[in-house]
């Protein structure tokens, strides 16, 4: 029997999702997303128990963004992909526990996105993050609002236009990740004290902070998430896009 694509396990007030894609390096796929989604609804059915929610990727990649060959020449895939990607962004920030990212290597496009979503987002400096999209003819809308709220839209527009990929260092001074830790063992030490630091507060406080976080900078705006999904699909369905993406995928 295959093992499930998302691990959640809880200990104490502290709840850990898991990516398990590791072969394919947690590339997100539309199974990927509904083991999430399942994920979620355990979480948020015991969410008065819990403060905080780690999420990571097994193996050596947090998560390297979207499936590229699962929706290389299928459009229509595409859109739905992207568009419940960006369901999931505004699921995970209505959470009203504390998420973490625990970024235990590569996040890249999607993936560094999750990490954005995420309130605290902790990295080790080799790690290697960024958005490459338009590298490969793709235009990344549907991370782009929490890139923006994370660092602004001075430094996200440099990040985004020149797109490729930085290490774990850099993505902490541009305030990507909001710590890049010397080594992974180190930031295993950091997310658990962090946690842990978390758990100890006032959970109600917790959520009311957060909620009201959430209003403060637009974060639940479904009808901008909806249109940067079509927006990436759209761009995604272009000739440009479809030939940078096959060179890609062929090397």
């Amino acid at each position: 029997m295959p093992s499930p694509l998302s691990i959640l396990s809880i200990e104490a007030r502290v709840a850990t999702l898991t990516l398990n894609r590791p072969d394919a390096r947690n590339a997100i796929s539309l199974d990927l997303l509904e083991a999430i989604d399942l994920s979620l609804t355990e979480i948020e059915s015991s969410k008065d128990s819990l403060s905080a929610l780690i999420i990571t990727g097994a193996g050596r990649s947090f998560c390297a963004g979207m499936d590229l060959k699962a929706v290389l020449g299928n459009n229509a895939l595409a859109h739905e992909l992207l568009t419940r990607l960006g369901l999931l962004t505004l699921r995970l920030r209505k959470l009203p526990l504390v998420t973490i990212a625990r970024v235990n290597g590569a996040a890249i496009g999607g993936g560094c996105g999750l990490a954005c979503v995420c309130d605290i987002a902790l990295t080790h400096a080799d790690s290697k993050m960024g958005f490459p999209e338009v590298d490969l003819g793709v235009c990344p809308a549907v991370v782009a609002p929490w890139l923006v709220r994370k660092i602004g839209p001075g430094p996200a527009r440099r990040v985004l236009l020149l797109g490729g990929l930085m290490s774990g260092a850099e993505a902490a001074q541009l305030g990507i990740a909001n710590r890049a830790l010397p080594s992974l063992q180190d930031l295993d030490a950091a997310v658990a004290e962090t946690a842990s630091r978390i758990a100890s507060g006032g959970p109600h406080a917790i959520a009311a902070t957060k909620s009201l976080l959430n209003e403060l900078d637009g974060s639940l705006d479904e009808a901008l998430i909806r249109r940067a999904a079509d927006l990436s699909a759209s761009v995604l369905a272009t000739d440009e896009a479809q030939t940078r993406l096959r060179q890609k995928l062929s090397n």
